[in-house]
């Protein structure tokens, strides 16, 4: 009996329409849900955007370190790093990278180890001549008897800020921003004053005064801008007094001069920066410089880290401090990046991608030292300013043409 040849075996997959349908439909549902939920986290909190954590290893290494590493395929880089700068230190940088511990900032040591140390999370973006973690700009809050029993003002000092006020009308910038006022300077801590603005004061923690004090900086620096031609607007709202009266606490200063700069954004459409005056509460050896035979209160350019606009106001800082570098050598005591743990790390900075925070000088500045550094800001701020203006009237003249 002959055996049946037998058939070969064959695979048969039974595919289930339905189920595919579903499978891809709950992939695309599940990308836009990660993407959706990512977009939220990053608005809601900058500093978890990928740029920003590539912000944060970058800024533990040195430019010496990228131009050597270019200049391993492109010489030219290499030429460019200084002698005591060339080679890598793989110790020193595998330990910061590892551990966060900076052999060169010794707060890295005990921040973890104190307690409320590590707020002090300053970081130094672009020093100044002589600026290191030693002597970066710091602010105190006054103590509250300071205010309720402040000085008499020093006369002699204040008849200064007339001094060298021309009898005649200067004459017509060669650019003008006409009626509008594109610059609005406000005083958070408005009662921060100068010693010397004091009379018979030597007690660098009573340098507070509710009408003698950073606000004389601000008017100032808006009466140099006027000379340059940019319209501007000094706010002297007495925040202080605001606080006191709502029985809040000194800290939320800037929750109360955001109220003020708010409604000045609402009246007017024109205003471009936002610039908060401040005073720094170091010695005078750390806030004045000498150029050309004059003395000037040093200035600090301070960016808050939570909030969106970061990143294009410290761009801003950093063209203002590089500038300043350029023109009065040694004005600038550097860029400063503040509230990556603990501070307010927003500084009303959020309400414009144009925001800056001044500190001029320190609790020893006099009222000529001032008042020069108020004339040299605005010297500098105007050179921005025009050139920020040409590229805004060609955008929008493009705009117009398509």
């Amino acid at each position: 009996m002959k055996k049946r040849p037998r058939r070969p075996r064959q695979l048969v997959v039974a595919i289930n329409g339905t189920k595919v349908v579903k499978s891809i439909f709950l992939f695309i549902v599940s990308l836009v849900v990660v993407f959706v939920m990512s977009g939220a986290l990053t608005s809601l909190k900058p500093e978890l955007r990928p740029q920003a954590s590539l912000h944060g290893v970058a800024d533990e290494l040195s430019g010496a370190f990228f131009a050597t590493l270019m200049g391993m395929e492109n010489q030219y880089f290499a030429s460019a790093v200084p002698e005591d700068q060339k080679g890598f230190h793989f110790s020193g940088l595998s330990l910061k990278l590892a551990t966060s511990i900076n052999l060169e900032d010794p707060r890295s040591f005990l921040g973890r180890e104190l307690p409320g140390f590590e707020h002090f999370d300053t970081k130094i973006i672009l020093a100044g001549e002589g600026t290191d973690y030693t002597n970066m700009p710091m602010e105190s809050p006054p103590p509250s008897e300071v205010i309720k029993d402040e000085k008499e003002a020093n006369l002699a000092e204040l008849d200064k800020l007339d001094e060298d006020e021309p009898k005649t009308p200067a004459k017509e910038p060669d650019q003008s921003t006409g009626k509008r006022k594109a610059v609005y300077i406000y005083h958070t801590h408005n009662t921060e004053s100068y010693l010397p603005f004091l009379k018979g004061e030597t007690n660098p923690n009573n340098a507070r005064h509710s009408k003698v004090n950073v606000t004389l900086v601000g008017e100032m620096f808006g009466k140099a801008l006027d000379q340059q031609g940019i319209g501007n607007t000094v706010d002297k709202t007495e925040i202080e007094k605001r606080l006191l009266k709502k029985g809040l606490k000194y800290p939320q200063s800037y929750n109360e001069s955001r109220l003020v700069v708010k409604e000045a954004l609402a009246k007017n459409d024109d205003l471009d920066y936002l610039i908060d005056i401040h005073r720094d509460s170091r010695r005078k050896k750390d806030t004045t410089v000498e150029i050309k035979g004059k003395k000037y209160a040093r200035i600090a350019f301070v960016v808050g880290k939570k909030n969106q606009s970061y990143e294009k106001n410290l761009k801003l800082a950093t063209e203002f401090h590089h500038l300043m570098e350029k023109k009065y050598k040694g004005l600038s005591v550097g860029v400063f990046a503040k509230g990556e743990i603990g501070d307010n790390g927003i500084y009303n900075q959020d309400l414009s991608d144009k925001a800056l925070l001044l500190e001029f000088g320190g609790v020893d500045n006099n009222m000529e030292e001032l008042k020069n550094a108020s004339n040299a800001a605005a010297d500098v701020f105007s050179e921005i300013f025009w050139d920020a203006e040409k590229v805004d009237g060609k955008a929008k003249d493009e705009k117009k043409r398509s």
